[in-house]
């Protein structure tokens, strides 16, 4: 078909007033639903900006990739999403396109790219940019799209986002929908640019500004930033300037903030109308055809309505359904250690070059993890074998990478973050606590996240405060999280090779007194899963459960004692989510006595949660209260003898274990 003087034909013209109309129409239906009270909780419309994700999603194919933010009705439906499936979501229904486990905020259809929504904002950004290294990595020309609003560009993870898109050349298209307020927030208050595009210069990419109601100029443009990204030609930030004519949310007040007469001069720039009317004025439409679409429109909005009004709700039976994969767990298989010694990071280092020889699609991120091979040699001599994409050497910028490394998983890779320390990774919790690890539940099982975050922590060595975290126990009360706490090279590099096979996302926590020690380690490769706890020691007498470096200093109490005609049992939990609370239950039978020791600090910590589940299923078994002996609840300081004396030690145990017999 012929392309006439505003540069599409008759075709393209329907298809966009289509789907613009199913925006539109959809919107108004579930605004109506919201006040009869079918939706249940938030419901953010898109009325007013239906041809920004029209016109830029018209050059998307299937395999693209969208990421969006909690305004995203109209980014699901402009992507290839049914009616049904969103209004359904939004009633709560198991036929929602997220099984009603994400509603407004969090709609999910990787089927189609739709890779889902986010009630936080900001964080689409750096997924698209993950979306965009694994099509990098895959040397496949697809693209991957954030759409974001105007409070966004305000947040630290644009700046992240867009930083490392530029710096690594990403086939990412970045869509900033200014509708002028950030909730109840003037844009023109929160910005000292006022215009966004201006701000790609800063990242060396192309940048442009346009009418947000104009869905032929938002198409031209995006047009465009679609081939140069098709072409390798890196990424580019549209500002897409329009208005939402509707509350932030439904039900909200509306004009504490801005006036009836804005609103109604806004409404005045329809964008669906306007389209109507240069459709017509061109001769690519009469108005008869449009009102034929717009009636075929009405009749799916409707059907759609009903359909998801009769389907059923979801069975309170599946609520903690797709919290972990299942399908990954593995049976454990005991592997003679054999006499072949090997340290601490040299296991996990065979276990990461097996697995990057043998999947493509592994690949490190971090900082100094290059021709450097790590602050801890975690990645030596691999730079080398695998090459810069694969391992990646990072700007400072934690969020940004980890972030990253979320999007990278939902679109086919299996990212390993080394970020050293664990006190950087805090930086970056929001990106694992509110993204990574619920992801998979708020798709309902149909994305996987095989992320592997490792980095070490632990006191010692005068690191002071920020180089000495031990904060196990705050991601394992993270549901959605696997967090393994190695003790051993053995274990190090079985657990390790288990992760680096993990469809859930895994924290690996290496204690930097550990990571230089020396043991057995069977040269094949070989897997530990998680949750098997393991007994180093047998004994009769008092139970020891230990993580980590404390397992030594458990390990040589037991053999000072052993010395006294005492019997003491050590066992390691090796993870701490999952949690193998059934083997420390029968060592407890067995002994009548239970200390906990771990270095992190005591309340809410990993020996309070052993303590409380021995309390309730085996409190019959003992003999004594249970004891738990942790680290101070301090900041690690930095002189040695302030050090020495916040965390546990040899002579610390033997004292605690002392006292419990003599209860």
């Amino acid at each position: 078909m012929t392309t006439t003087s505003i540069g599409i034909n008759k075709e393209t013209g329907l298809s966009l007033y289509r789907t613009m109309q199913v925006i539109r129409q959809c919107e108004e239906r579930l605004a109506k639903s919201h006040q009869q009270g079918l939706v249940h909780g938030a419901c953010h419309t898109y009325v007013g900006e239906e041809a920004i994700a029209t016109g830029v999603f018209a050059h998307l194919r299937l395999e693209d990739v969208v990421f969006s933010t909690h305004r995203g009705h109209g980014h699901a439906l402009a992507k290839g999403l049914h009616p049904q499936e969103l209004i359904a979501e939004l009633y709560g229904r198991e036929d929602g396109c997220s099984g009603g486990r994400g509603g407004s905020m969090h709609l999910f259809k990787p089927e189609i790219g739709m890779m889902g929504t986010s009630g936080i904002v900001g964080p689409c950004i750096l997924h698209a940019t993950g979306g965009g290294y694994t099509f990098k990595i895959q040397e496949k020309d697809n693209v991957s799209v954030a759409c974001f609003g105007d409070g966004a560009v305000n947040n630290g993870a644009f700046h992240e986002g867009l930083n490392m898109a530029s710096i690594w050349n990403l086939p990412c298209i970045f869509v900033c929908e200014n509708n002028q307020f950030a909730t109840e927030v003037a844009f023109e208050y929160s910005s000292g640019i006022p215009d966004v595009g201006r701000r790609a210069s800063n990242y060396g990419i192309p940048g442009f500004e346009v009418d947000g109601n104009d869905v032929l100029e938002i198409y031209r443009i995006a047009g465009e930033a679609v081939e140069r990204a098709r072409n390798g030609e890196g990424p580019t930030l549209i500002e897409c300037k329009t208005y939402r004519t509707r509350a932030h949310a439904e039900g909200m007040g509306d004009f504490t903030y801005r006036t009836r007469e804005d609103v109604d001069q806004w409404r005045q720039r329809c964008p669906v109308a306007r389209l109507s009317e240069r459709l017509v004025e061109e001769g690519l439409a009469t108005e008869e055809e449009l009102q034929a679409v717009t009636q075929e429109v009405e009749e799916l909005i409707e059907e759609s309505h009903k359909n998801a009004e009769a389907s059923p709700y979801p069975s309170g039976n599946t609520a903690t359904d797709h919290v972990y994969d299942a399908s990954a767990e593995t049976e454990a298989v005991d592997i003679d250690p054999g006499d072949r010694i090997q340290t601490f990071v040299g296991g996990t280092h065979e276990a990461l070059d097996a697995a990057m020889a043998e999947n493509p699609n592994i690949w490190v991120m971090g900082e100094g993890i290059g021709e450097r091979g790590g602050n801890f040699m975690t990645t030596i001599g691999l730079y080398e074998k695998y090459g810069p994409e694969r391992l990646c050497d990072t700007p400072i910028c934690e969020r940004g990478f980890v972030g990253l490394s979320c999007g990278a998983a939902m679109t086919g890779t299996r990212p390993i973050i080394d970020f050293m320390f664990i006190d950087f990774i805090n930086d970056a919790f929001g990106e694992m606590i509110n993204q990574i690890a619920k992801m998979q539940y708020m798709s309902s099982g149909r994305i996987k996240m095989p992320v592997l975050l490792r980095g070490c922590g632990g006191i010692g060595h005068s690191a002071a405060t920020h180089h000495s975290g031990i904060y196990h126990s705050i991601y394992a009360h993270i549901p959605g999280l696997r967090v393994v706490t190695p003790s051993t090279p053995y274990d190090a590099k079985g657990l390790f090779n288990h992760a680096l096979h993990s469809t859930d996302p895994v924290l690996f926590l290496e204690h930097r007194e550990l990571m230089a020690i020396k043991g057995p380690v069977p040269e094949e490769q070989y897997e530990i899963p998680f949750g098997k706890a393991r007994i180093h020691r047998k004994g009769k007498d008092v139970t020891v459960v230990a993580v980590a470096l404390m397992v030594h200093h458990a390990l040589a109490a037991a053999e000072q004692l052993a010395g006294e005609g005492i019997s003491v049992e050590v066992v390691d939990p090796r993870t701490v989510s999952p949690l193998d609370t059934e083997t420390i239950c029968e060592s407890v039978a067995k002994t009548g006595r239970l200390l906990v020791v771990d270095e992190s600090f005591q309340p809410c910590s990993i020996a309070s949660e052993i303590a409380a589940s021995i309390a309730d299923d085996g409190f019959d078994d003992l003999d004594a209260p249970i004891k738990r002996l942790s680290g101070a609840f301090t900041p690690t300081p930095y002189a040695p003898t302030l050090e020495e004396a916040v965390v546990p030690n040899v002579d610390s145990v033997l004292a605690a274990i002392r006292e419990l017999l003599a209860e």
